[in-house]
């Protein structure tokens, strides 16, 4: 595919963000509408940076590092964690954990409640006061794409799905294992040890959410375009 790089105005956002694990949906208005009419050129781009571009079709983009290399990071462990807790504390509540994390909210004055009732598991995260739940998980939640913030309501957006996507999956495994035996707790995700072979929530989409340091952005960038540009010669 010849690629028009002047068609690419958001080149350089797109990927500064993508690649800091951002995810890009529709209130990202300008990269979102760059991305969807230019989807198949800027997925050739990316491909020749060694990235994967995914579209996922309820309105988000995100990059999938090779599963081969992927490990599950510190981050994306306390969000999955923090939402296996918002799941059940909601249904606990008698409210639609779907129509909460699918574009609802959350108010600021809910976390202390929230954190007190599942202190034991916000400590395998690291988090033990409601500042460290702010800075640790609900501000890398805005940082990352999946949540937005004014005056002290979440509000969910639609990459929240990849982790909304994992918690179903395993709440179905469990209902599957107790209509064959008996009534089976729903396993709580731990956190591991960065250095440990194991793996959190096994799936084929690992949520990296992990800068990637091989090398600069813009000499990554500088090099896919390159090396385009010599095989369009």
């Amino acid at each position: 595919m010849h690629l028009d790089l002047s068609e690419l105005s958001q080149l350089a956002p797109i990927f500064r963000e993508l690649s800091k694990g951002y995810h890009v949906s529709r209130r990202d208005p300008e990269l979102y509408a760059q991305l969807s009419n230019f989807q198949d050129q800027y997925r050739t781009l990316f491909k020749a940076l060694g990235f994967e571009l995914v579209c996922d079709t309820r309105g988000f983009y995100y990059f999938v590092p090779d599963l081969a290399a992927a490990a599950v990071n510190k981050t994306a462990q306390r969000l999955a964690l923090f939402t296996f807790i918002l799941v059940e504390h909601l249904a606990d509540q008698g409210r639609d954990p779907i129509a909460v994390l699918d574009g609802g909210s959350l108010g600021r004055d809910e976390l202390p409640s929230l954190l007190e009732k599942y202190r034991d598991l916000f400590i395998q995260a690291e988090v033990q006061t409601q500042e460290e739940l702010e800075e640790k998980i609900m501000r890398r939640m805005t940082q990352l794409g999946f949540a937005s913030e004014d005056n002290g309501v979440y509000r969910f957006l639609p990459p929240m799905h990849r982790f909304l996507d994992v918690c179903l999956s395993v709440q179905q495994d469990r209902d599957l294992a107790a209509s064959v035996h008996s009534v089976l707790p729903l396993p709580a995700p731990i956190i591991i040890d960065e250095d440990s072979d194991e793996n959190l929530l096994q799936t084929d989409d690992p949520l990296d959410l992990a800068p990637f340091e091989d090398e600069s952005e813009e000499d990554a960038l500088a090099r896919a375009i390159a090396e385009e540009q010599e095989t369009d010669a």
